[in-house]
């Protein structure tokens, strides 16, 4: 089973093998069940600027930076190019409005699925668009054992955010593992955008709204409705790549 979507990754990016030493796991909607709140936050902050950004609008952008979230989105609505220094500023209101929203839970399955991940010897790495240095912190009190500072991939790290697939292959690298020799997991269109273009079998776990065509149109290789769904799953597709 999965060998199907395993031949196919081969037969579209050319490589001989498929060797996953690694797993970069996005984190909103993939780690935590925040996506509501950052969709709420981006709509409220958004409309104090006179900007339209409905909750669908913000999980379609999901993965960018914030800052480039805003620049595309003035853009198109008002047709000028703000500066960076403006678009943070924008981006930390949308910022302070998350912070009193309440915490965000783990996604159900994905501590269970990195555990086994890691006991079949992946590396866990993270890639988040966030700048939030609160959230990064969480993030290794929340998976002590499982991630390390280290292994996080933020929007300090890169200057194209997704879908640039910069994030992923700064991923790669921290890992030290090449793209037949990792694993993605994804919620986002951009996000799978992104990892498609650094030639990584990506896995989408749809935990978002938005339909699964939308990420198979993006390249998905293997979709999920649940994270529980891919834990339950994993000694089945890790048996699948030999």
């Amino acid at each position: 089973m999965y060998r199907t979507e395993i031949d196919n990754y081969l037969r579209k990016t050319g490589f001989r093998e498929f060797t996953p030493k690694a797993a970069l796991f996005d984190m909103d909607g993939v780690l935590y069940n925040s996506m509501p709140n950052h969709a709420y936050s981006w709509h409220t902050s958004m409309a104090s600027f006179g900007i339209e950004m409905s909750e669908a609008d913000a999980y379609a952008h999901e993965g960018m930076r914030g800052v480039e979230t805003i620049k595309k989105i003035v853009k198109e609505q008002r047709g000028i190019e703000i500066s960076d220094e403006e678009s943070q500023r924008m981006y930390d209101e949308k910022s302070r409005i998350f912070a009193t929203r309440p915490e965000a839970e783990m996604m159900e399955g994905v501590v269970e699925l990195q555990r086994k991940m890691k006991a079949d010897g992946l590396k866990i790495v993270v890639v988040t668009g966030s700048g939030q240095h609160s959230l990064l912190e969480k993030l290794v009190h929340d998976f002590k054992g499982l991630i390390e500072p280290d292994m996080i991939v933020s929007s300090f790290d890169v200057k194209r955010g997704k879908p640039n697939p910069e994030p992923y292959l700064k991923g790669l690298m921290k890992a030290g593992v090449e793209p037949w020799e990792a694993v993605v997991v994804e919620n986002a269109p951009l996000g799978v955008r992104a990892a498609q273009a650094a030639r990584i079998f990506t896995v989408a776990v749809n935990t978002g709204p938005l339909p699964d065509k939308m990420l198979a149109d993006e390249g998905a290789d293997l979709i999920f409705s649940r994270m529980t769904e891919f834990r339950d799953e994993w000694e089945i597709f890790w048996e699948g790549r030999r």
